[in-house]
């Protein structure tokens, strides 16, 4: 099947992922309000007091996984759970559109988990109280602005929900206001400025490496573990097969990502791998030809 026969190619679909169960926005704005209710109205903070992110869980290793839990509490005023799912629901649908559901989640959780290890650095470097607590999802949504300002950066977007500026505008205006209060805010300020920062950081980061954590993952096993056999048995033909299964499958990806967003979001990386896969599919045409005629 040549790379243009795809079916989702060649139809239009709409921007963004539908509401519903198989969408991770959905199930995150689901998570983090389960939590929050049962938090506050069920325990009274108690799950807050375990699972937060302190700034002494940087250099405790048996508490990292709080580097991930952190992001899925809030505090007790509403205002703050609020503004964080308003934000992953109205902007995060679109990202979810262009990379994909699985994909998604894996990029929200690694800035949820880099924002806190940027914000417990930055704690430990300005000599704050080990004790020192935070929680909150922004991070991964100051992450998912920069996001789309980079991927739709002449859309339109509601500044407080009321002022309509450009996305470009409103990525930038995040990062400034962000590192204008890190560096000059008071010392009564409650705002996680490093996490917002390091969310944002990670996000500008992975659009223009053009990194995807699915490709990674599955090398990420533990085979040196494992006892390797004295002789092993190389078949070439099969490691093109996997190959090709490989190829394919970044095909499917970076095609679905244009018939949802263009060929303008597709980053340098994406191109070629296009343009790898065109090429293979011609050889392989031309040598059916061949072989049959």
């Amino acid at each position: 099947m040549g790379i243009y026969d795809r079916d989702y190619y060649q139809r239009e679909v709409p921007a963004g992922v539908s509401w519903g169960p198989r969408s991770a926005v959905g199930a995150l704005v689901l998570a983090n309000v389960v939590v929050y209710v049962v938090d506050w109205v069920f325990l009274d903070g108690r799950l807050t007091s375990l699972a937060k992110l302190r700034v002494n869980t940087l250099v405790e290793p048996w508490d990292w996984w709080q580097f991930l839990t952190y992001g899925f509490l809030h505090a007790r005023e509403p205002w703050h759970i609020l503004g964080n799912m308003l934000g992953l629901f109205f902007l995060g649908r679109d990202i979810e559109g262009v990379y994909g559901t699985k994909e998604f989640a894996r990029l929200y959780l690694a800035m949820i988990a880099f924002g806190g290890v940027i914000w417990a650095v930055a704690g430990r470097l300005q000599g704050a109280p080990g004790a020192l607590g935070c929680v909150g999802a922004s991070g991964a949504v100051a992450g998912i602005v920069m996001l789309y300002a980079l991927i739709f950066p002449r859309r339109t977007l509601a500044l407080y929900f009321v002022i309509p500026v450009p996305a470009w505008f409103a990525g930038v205006l995040l990062v400034a206001g962000d590192a204008y209060g890190a560096v000059a805010r008071s010392d009564g300020s409650r705002v996680a400025y490093a996490v917002h920062l390091g969310g944002a950081a990670l996000a500008l980061a992975y659009y223009g490496l053009g990194v995807n954590f699915g490709r990674w993952l599955p090398r990420l096993s533990f085979r040196w573990l494992r006892r390797r056999p004295k002789l092993r048995v190389h078949d070439p033909k099969e490691e093109d097969k996997d190959r090709h299964d490989d190829l394919s499958e970044e095909v499917d990806r970076i095609l679905e990502k244009i018939s949802r967003s263009g060929e303008a979001s597709l980053t340098r990386q994406e191109r070629s791998t296009l343009e790898t896969a065109s090429r293979q599919y011609q050889k392989r045409r031309q040598s059916s030809k061949d072989r049959f005629v």
